[in-house]
C-alpha cells in the first residue's frame, strides 16, 4: 500500500501505524501530516517504542522518508489533547489533521 495513502487512512479512521524509525520500532497514533521546507511529515503521539510505553505523552515530528515498515494497524486511539492543530508550524502548510472532539 502507498505510504501516503496509508498515513491518510490512519489518521481519517483514528488508527494507530506501526514503523521503524532511526532503527527503532514503533507504535504511534498519527494526528497531522504537513510539509516543512517540501518535506513530508508526520505529527503524532508514540504510544510504544520497542514494545514499551514511553515516559511521558508528547507529540513528536517524523519524517515521512524515514518510516520504514509503515503498517496500518486495527487498533484505535483518541486525539490527544497535546496536540494543537492551530500551532504556527502547521498554518499553511497542513494536508490533513485528525478531527478535534
Amino acid at each position: 500500500m502507498d505510504i501516503n495513502k496509508t498515513v491518510l487512512e490512519a489518521i481519517a479512521l483514528r488508527k494507530c501505524l506501526e514503523a521503524t524509525y532511526n532503527r527503532t520500532r514503533i507504535r504511534l497514533a498519527p494526528h497531522i501530516l504537513y510539509t516543512r521546507h517540501d518535506q513530508l511529515y508526520l505529527d503524532g503521539v508514540t504510544l510504544e517504542r520497542d514494545g514499551k510505553p514511553p515516559r511521558e505523552i508528547k507529540v513528536g515530528a517524523f519524517k515521512l522518508d524515514g518510516l520504514n515498515d509503515l503498517a496500518l494497524t486495527d487498533r484505535l486511539f483518541d486525539p490527544q489533547p497535546v496536540f494543537n492543530p492551530r500551532e504556527d508550524r502547521y498554518q499553511g502548510n497542513t494536508l490533513f489533521a485528525v478531527e478535534m472532539a
